[in-house]
């Protein structure tokens, strides 16, 4: 039976935590064994943490976790609430008597949305991190939980969203799993569909299709920016056995997915963050040929999961915005697409 979700992998696991009056929330994706892992940054403001040593020349071959939070400097302390949980269970990388948990991540901005930040001299987290890696499961929600809690685009409410394919002529399976909070649309400019709907399967956000026209303003670039308010934070897995080098291409390749679902995307006031990480259990028959399906497959996954975000996001109570002519920094977050569009 498959989910639909990137623990449709075996040997993944996702957990949420977070806070709906705080508006803001983690992810943890955990792996049963160490996975080889890599990254790709196109936006020109990202937050991240241990990314470098997935370097395919770094010495440490793979990870433990990965954490996906909003934040932003603030949610880097997601990933230690992470460690703690991996130290108390005997995870991590071998040095000597000691095992140090291997964990990079990602931070999404979401501190203009109307939530409560005030929460004095030590932020929730590193708590938030234990209690999604404590809670990680093959099944999880979407919408606005983890770090798609306070998420937004442009000019609609952002969420967590994930999805899963089978890689046509191969044995493989790849997953993807997004935080979308884009300093563009993924909508077809401010009507219901979604850019990614040519690759939509089985109506999973909404099933209308694509419009027969594209309004102008569809293409026309968001009015309104605050610089280094935005990002879309995203994982792809895969069961392949993969190299550090080819976990990078497939983190490359799998970014077109946010090109496709997301418009515009890669921007200086974006932080766009992909990862890659594959659990080794099914080889390449073909190392270039499947490697390029598999990269096709994660971008499609990936355009996938940020519709799917999307349309599962639900409003925060007390984040809504009331004055659509205000300036970005006293805004709260934009109504749902099922606040909109439900009836569609």
């Amino acid at each position: 039976m498959t989910r639909n979700r990137i623990t449709d992998i075996p040997g993944i696991r996702v957990g949420h935590a977070g806070d709906p009056n705080l508006a803001s929330g983690t992810t943890a994706i955990l792996f049963a064994s160490p996975v080889v892992a890599a990254v790709d940054v196109r936006g020109g403001g990202p937050g991240t943490r241990e990314t470098d040593l997935l370097d395919p020349e770094r010495t440490v071959a793979c990870i433990d976790a990965l954490v996906l939070s909003g934040g932003s400097a603030f949610g880097l302390d997601a990933a230690a609430g992470v460690v703690a949980w991996l130290a108390e269970t005997g995870r991590g990388f071998p040095v000597g008597p000691v095992r140090v948990p291997i964990v990079p991540g990602a931070v999404l901005f979401d501190l203009l949305n109307g939530g409560d930040k005030d929460w004095g001299r030590y932020p929730p987290y590193r708590e938030f991190g234990y209690a999604a890696a404590r809670d990680a499961g093959e099944d999880f929600a979407l919408g606005s939980v983890g770090a798609g809690t306070g998420a937004r685009t442009a000019n609609l409410k952002g969420g967590l969203g994930s999805a899963s394919a089978r890689v046509a002529g191969t044995d493989l399976t790849v997953g993807a799993l997004v935080a979308v909070n884009a300093f563009g649309r993924a909508t077809v400019g401010d009507g219901p569909h979604f850019w990614a709907a040519p690759f939509e399967q089985d109506g999973e956000f909404g099933g209308l299709g694509f419009p027969a026209r594209v309004p102008d303003e569809a293409l026309a670039f968001p009015a309104r920016a605050l610089p280094g308010a935005n990002t879309t934070l995203a994982l792809v897995a895969t069961d392949a056995v993969l190299t550090k080098a080819q976990a990078r291409r497939l983190a490359v390749a799998a970014q077109t997915g946010l090109a496709r679902a997301l418009n515009p995307v890669h921007t200086p006031l974006d932080g766009d963050t992909v990862f890659a990480a594959a659990t080794g259990r099914v080889p390449l028959a073909d190392p270039v040929v499947d490697l390029a399906r598999l990269g096709d497959a994660a971008a499609a996954t990936l355009a996938r999961a940020v519709a799917i975000g999307v349309h599962a996001a639900r409003c925060l109570p007390g984040s809504a915005v009331t004055d659509p002519g205000a300036p970005p920094s006293v805004l709260g977050l934009p109504p749902a697409w099922r606040d909109r569009f439900g009836g569609a």
